[in-house]
């Protein structure tokens, strides 16, 4: 199916990095709309974020030889998929050959699976099988857009460690987009949570289910003699030793950042729509832009220090 026979346009504005660098390297540019295949939907995006791994592709953020690694895989001099992206909320505005679990209007929201973004721009062909889920009337597309990225991760990692109901976990970079879904998901599971971030971030942790917090500004994140069954670093900023000395017999270290890449799947998806709707869960918003101040939403996320999401608004538009 193309652009014409769906009523589709033909192009779109896109968000684009035009190269390896600081948020600089990203313009708005206009660019076909991408080929809706057999098996895909095609999205209308309302919303999606500029999440750290956004902004490590980006920056080609690592240390060597991971980043001669993430130039093979990426692209050598520049993103071989230039328009970012990993989250999106939206309406379906087209289906592809074969699709019936979607029907064109329907308000959708997830994730574009494994390494393919593209969400940061007008319209995204998405897999209908993928990692995507209709959104519950009570979620804006800017919640919708805010849930995938952390809240997948989260689950993922907490699935993959057999976090179990009663067992304690702290949890570092607690106020970011996985933390903020981290600590409620562990929540939700039974989990007694301890939530390390910034003093600032100290209600907005309480709030979203931490049973202690530890101000990680004061200089100590252990205590000695206080053990936990797991500890999740979502930011990869902790000392593995020290994080490996402050666990209980047969506990386990989660560095969320070393290199396991979460796998999503639409029960997740559809998981974090219905906590929502029960009220078990919320969106963490740092601050909401209009697709035009991508940079800034880069420059917000380089500083390492936003609370939940920054949410990108792609086409303005609210749900009726």
């Amino acid at each position: 199916m193309n652009s014409l026979d769906s009523g589709l346009p033909e192009r779109m504005e896109a968000a684009q990095a035009t190269g390896y660098g600081g948020p600089e390297v990203i313009k708005i540019v206009e660019v076909p709309l991408p080929a809706l295949q057999p098996g895909m939907i095609m999205v209308r995006v309302s919303a999606s974020a500029v999440n750290s791994g956004d902004a490590r592709t980006r920056g080609l953020q690592a240390e060597e030889p991971i980043k001669t690694l993430m130039r093979l895989v990426l692209g050598w001099r520049r993103p071989r998929q230039p328009i970012l992206g990993t989250v999106f909320s939206g309406t379906v505005a087209a289906l592809g050959a074969k699709v019936t679990s979607f029907k064109v209007g329907d308000a959708v929201f997830g994730s574009s699976p494994g390494m393919r973004y593209g969400c940061h721009a007008r319209y995204a062909a998405i897999p209908a099988s993928g990692p995507v889920a209709l959104m519950p009337p009570s979620m804006s597309f800017q919640e919708a857009a805010a849930l995938p990225f952390g809240g997948n991760t989260a689950q993922h990692f907490l699935e993959k460690h057999k976090a179990q109901a009663g067992e304690s976990i702290l949890i570092n970079g607690a106020a970011g987009a996985v933390g903020t879904m981290a600590v409620q998901i562990a929540g939700i599971l039974g989990l007694e949570v301890t939530g390390v971030a910034s003093g600032r971030n100290k209600a907005l942790v309480q709030e979203l289910g931490a049973s202690h917090f530890i101000d990680y500004t004061l200089g100590r994140v252990f205590v000695p003699g206080v053990k936990y069954d797991l500890v999740m670093d979502t930011v990869g900023k902790l000392n593995k030793a020290q994080a490996t000395a402050a666990l209980k017999p047969g506990g386990r270290f989660i560095n969320v950042c070393g290199g396991d890449v979460a796998r999503e799947n639409r029960q997740q998806t559809e998981r974090l729509a219905q906590w929502f709707e029960a009220g078990s869960i919320k969106a963490v918003i740092d601050k909401a832009l209009p697709m035009e101040e991508a940079r800034e939403a880069h420059r917000i996320v380089n500083t390492g220090h936003k609370r939940g999401s920054v949410i990108l608004m792609m086409n303005q538009e609210v749900r009726i």
